[in-house]
């Protein structure tokens, strides 16, 4: 199957749907993601939006990039990496993650971080194959919503 990765920048109804589609699959607890939103996540100075598409511009997965100037340097993290399970194992996932660090890269990022739950195997080989070391640091995380 070839895969196409491309950045959003215009969102459209096919976006609306692949994000509705895939973002359960990344946590069930995630719904449909707002046009809104998405357009403000995709216009973002900082941040790139991208899908993978299959040759027929079927969007089977997506990921987000995010960089920031802080005093120690420039750090990037990449989020909500998710693939269609129909279409997993196609290449999708590595040809985001190679994108993303693609980026980072031309963005002078020079730390890329990234989390993955202790269940998802599969993603956290396609890390490790792609460079990514596991750290001993913990990341920890503070609620502030009341959802």
């Amino acid at each position: 199957m070839a895969i196409r990765i491309r950045q959003v920048t215009h969102i459209s109804a096919a976006e609306i749907e692949a994000f509705a589609r895939l973002l359960p699959q990344l946590s069930p607890r995630l719904g449909a993601l707002s046009a809104e939103r998405a357009a403000a996540i995709a216009g973002a100075p900082r941040t790139v939006l991208l899908v993978a598409e299959t040759g027929d511009g079927r969007i089977v997965g997506m990921l987000t990039l995010v960089w920031y100037d802080l005093p120690s340097g420039r750090k990037a993290w990449v989020e909500d990496v998710v693939v269609d399970a129909a279409a997993r194992r196609c290449g999708a996932g590595e040809a985001l993650v190679r994108e993303a660090v693609s980026r980072a890269a031309r963005e002078g990022v020079g730390r890329l971080m990234l989390t993955s739950a202790p269940h998802r195997t599969a993603a956290r080989a396609l890390y490790r194959k792609m460079g990514f070391a596991e750290t001993e640091t913990g990341v920890f995380v503070l609620k502030t919503d009341t959802e």
